[in-house]
């Protein structure tokens, strides 16, 4: 018997040793980047705006039962206000003057093919003004398992559509007007100005999703995506071309253990791909996903770039941004619209409460997990709630954080809060550079 257990014992070493080393080789097949020694190209005078994570959503999929309610409490997104918010970002942008506009991913829900078709209607509002529109996708849009229709309380699915038809359906706002497109992604180059590139990263992993499952979140860059982007960055150099990417998922920690808690809304290895970006002198990526107002600089040696994520159109303060680049500098101006929708209503107040209550309420069913429950829960999902919410609306404000006192709170409940402090901690210091308002010297 105890040799039985000796070989039992052997074996589970053993096994433990093989998948260490299957784990250990995986990583060896990171994506590896083809880094560029080149010097800067300028950037041209232009002006355009941002936006990000609209979700646009069709109230006929559903406005009413308990499903839906359910999926209104679990949700930062205030979708049934969805179309007026991108109606009005759409005259605001106009009126702008914008030479053109970027959309960072996730147009619709859950990438209903209903949803897609109003988003590309919508869009064209812009374009006959005379505005060019130029789209990534996000992980929400494509080959969605989740795109469903509400039904009172059930939920039945709805169809999505393919990587295929979404270069189809906005063929008009980035594909069509494209000069090199990858084959291996939905990642393509358009010169949208004289002199500037726009580097359109699709880093989403649609291809993993499965029926009847859930959506991959993930981001992540093949290595025949990095090859080709490394063929476009050359070209740029060669060409005297400035690029700006416009992607997903963020390139840059966009508060200090952000890669820890949330992973994945930094696309896969994004150290190294920050600095691939950067050792070809593009100084700015536009990202979004985290539905958060954001600016961070990622410093790589004598190289850096900027990640600018633009906050959720669809989640309070619901942004704008709106860029100006002259004589190098980009010059960015942020319009929270939030409160400009429906002049004369609570809607603004009543959109920040909903978006920290579906905050709180998660983060309280993430401390039962944990089996912190009652008060010690309600109070640590509090802070949190007040931490994201600080987060969203960027150039986080200090003067607005509450005490918090860890007398009040159980041994357990004190020891959960001690192993997740770092978040707290994190979500209210604002990394360089300013948020909202800012110029940037390129």
């Amino acid at each position: 018997m105890l040799l039985n257990m000796y070989i039992k014992k052997t074996l589970i070493y053993n096994t433990a040793i093989m998948v260490c080393i299957l784990l250990a080789f995986g990583c060896a097949k990171d994506t590896q980047y083809k880094y560029g020694e080149r010097p800067k190209t300028p950037y041209p005078d232009t002006s355009f705006a941002v936006i990000s994570d609209i979700h646009i959503y069709d109230p006929s999929l559903g406005s009413t039962g308990s499903a839906f309610e359910e999926t209104m409490r679990s949700d930062r997104k205030l979708l049934l206000n969805s179309i007026d918010l991108l109606d009005y970002a759409t005259k605001t942008i106009i009126k702008s003057g914008a030479k053109f506009v970027l959309i960072s991913g996730d147009l619709t829900k859950d990438g209903e093919s209903i949803n897609h078709q109003l988003m590309a209607k919508k869009l064209k509002q812009l374009t006959s003004a005379g505005i060019a529109v130029y789209v990534v996708p996000g992980n929400h849009d494509i080959n969605n398992p989740e795109a469903v229709r509400y039904d009172g309380d059930k939920t039945e699915p709805v169809a999505s559509i393919s990587a295929e038809d979404f270069a189809k359906i906005y063929g008009d706002f980035g594909f069509n007007a494209a000069l090199m497109r990858d084959d291996d992604s939905l990642s393509y180059v358009a010169e949208p100005v004289k002199g500037l590139w726009l580097l359109c990263i699709d880093s989403c992993c649609y291809r993993e999703n499965k029926p009847g499952g859930h959506e991959t979140v993930d981001g992540k860059i093949s290595q025949k995506t990095a090859d080709w982007m490394a063929s476009v960055l050359l070209a740029a150099a060669d060409q005297n071309k400035a690029v700006i990417a416009v992607m997903h998922h963020g390139v840059v920690e966009h508060w200090k253990g952000q890669a820890k808690l949330h992973p994945k809304y930094l696309v896969n290895g994004y150290a190294a791909f920050g600095k691939f970006l950067a050792s070809w002198n593009v100084r700015i990526a536009f990202t979004g996903h985290y539905h958060a107002q954001d600016i961070t600089l990622g410093k790589f040696g004598d190289k850096f770039i900027y990640d600018i994520e633009t906050g959720a159109l669809v989640t309070a303060p619901c942004y704008i941004r709106h860029i100006n680049m002259k004589d190098n500098i980009m010059h960015i101006r942020s319009e929270a619209i939030v409160d400009k929708i429906y002049p004369g209503t609570d809607f603004a107040v009543k959109s920040h409460a909903f978006v920290k209550r579906t905050v709180v309420l998660e983060a309280v069913k993430t401390l039962n997990k944990y089996m912190v429950s009652g008060k010690d829960a309600e109070y640590i999902a509090d802070a949190i709630g007040d931490a994201f919410i600080t987060h969203y609306d960027g150039d986080e404000n200090t003067a607005l954080r509450q005490p918090f006192d860890t007398s009040t709170l159980g041994l357990w409940s004190s020891f959960i809060y001690s192993r997740y402090k770092y978040a707290l901690e994190g979500l209210w210091v604002d990394l360089s550079p300013a948020d909202n308002n800012v110029s940037l010297d390129l």
